[in-house]
């Protein structure tokens, strides 16, 4: 497959509601962002092309990542390096990709339209290439802090999401008062699948608050220490009964292959833009089975192509967990049809109904989303 043409767009696309999150926990600076920007990678080979997306946030917050950069990247170095070259497979890309070092969501965006290429060309849907088998997948939702400041406020968006139809939610937690919290929401939803996450807000000279996550009964902790403290969380995983994800840890296979050796997690959350790709996402997925290690999808904010080719990669058999979804309201307009969500008739949950069309399933026409572009190249 020969790639012939690369077009590239960043878009600032207005956002129904404001994104609202601390960059520091319990920290004065919040974020607001009115819009989300995002790169998308349009892939041809002839007269097919294939879509792929990267959106890491608006600015290096997230990750260390972000969008105008991911974009830069992909237009001064990434795409010079593929352009007019033949790749069989997605191993091929990375190859060639390897010397550029980290720029995991730019690498995404071109492996995910390289994956949606590959499966148009073939004629089959993006999970079926993927090896994917589950075609309805149930659905999570994220509820934080900055976006419902009070107990009250905050209480009432998780019984919102339960009655919409959501099998899960996550809460941003942080130490101190949010114990409280965590309190307040298992006496109001007794049984209901709750988990938290701390995103590394903890370290290990405070396990004193660490175990008092036991008394909660969660599905799991997610990323209770720094990213980097891998033997960390093994001695956390040792030492509570609650299950331990591990999320901004899992950025490479290598750093998984860690995490299993090590014990570190039950849980891998795996977001296929913050390791690099479909590609890489699929070796860690296949490592974590191995090792009994269950996954649950991850996802940033994203139009419905990122949206679409993560929930292609959460068919796969272990992906255990409800995935993360930001709903089809997210973005004041979207680049594509949003995936189909169904309800359940038996158990009133929402789920996503993937597509039979090759690919992605939608082929987005720049000419709708024009007013969005911050930027745009075309390199043949």
């Amino acid at each position: 497959m020969r790639i012939s043409r690369i077009d590239l767009y960043l878009l600032n696309i207005p956002l129904n509601s404001p994104l609202r999150f601390e960059t520091v926990p319990y920290s004065p600076n919040v974020q607001e962002w009115p819009e989300l920007q995002t790169v998308l990678v349009c892939l041809w080979s002839g007269d097919i092309c294939g879509w792929g997306e990267a959106a890491p946030g608006n600015g290096p917050f997230w990750t260390a990542e972000w969008s105008a950069g991911a974009y830069r990247v992909l237009r001064d170095w990434i795409s010079p390096l593929v352009l007019h070259k033949e790749f069989n497979a997605s191993s091929e890309l990375a190859e060639c990709l390897a010397i550029i070092r980290g720029h995991r969501a730019a690498k995404a965006a071109l492996d995910i339209a390289f994956w949606d290429l590959k499966s148009r060309i073939e004629g089959r849907p993006l999970y079926a290439a993927l090896g994917g088998t589950n075609r309805e997948l149930p659905l999570g939702t994220i509820i934080d802090r900055p976006n419902c400041p009070d107990l009250e406020r905050f209480v009432q968006a998780v019984a919102d999401a339960f009655q919409k139809g959501f099998s899960r939610v996550a809460v941003k937690i942080r130490p101190g008062l949010d114990l409280q919290l965590l309190n307040v929401l298992r006496h109001e939803f007794p049984v209901a699948d709750i988990h938290g996450d701390l995103e590394g807000a903890l370290s290990l000279g405070q396990m004193e608050i660490i175990y008092r996550f036991d008394d909660f009964n969660l599905r799991m902790l997610e990323q209770p220490l720094s990213a980097d403290d891998l033997v960390g969380h093994a001695m956390v995983q040792e030492a509570l009964r609650t299950p331990i994800c591990l999320d901004e840890s899992i950025t490479t296979p290598a750093q998984a292959d860690m995490a299993l050796e090590l014990h570190s997690a039950k849980y891998f959350n795996l977001n296929p833009v913050r390791v690099g790709g479909l590609t890489p996402a699929l070796a860690i997925h296949q490592a974590a089975h191995e090792h009994c290690v269950p996954c649950y999808l991850g996802m940033y904010p994203q139009t419905a192509v990122g949206t679409r080719a993560a929930l292609a990669l959460g068919t796969l058999s272990n992906f255990c967990y409800p995935a993360d979804y930001w709903g089809p309201n997210l973005l004041a307009e979207d680049v594509g049809e949003p995936v189909t969500l169904e309800r359940d008739s038996e158990d009133g949950k929402i789920r996503a109904k993937l597509w039979e069309n090759p690919g992605l399933g939608i082929t987005p026409d720049p000419q709708q989303f024009r007013q969005w572009i911050l930027e745009e190249a075309h390199l043949d």
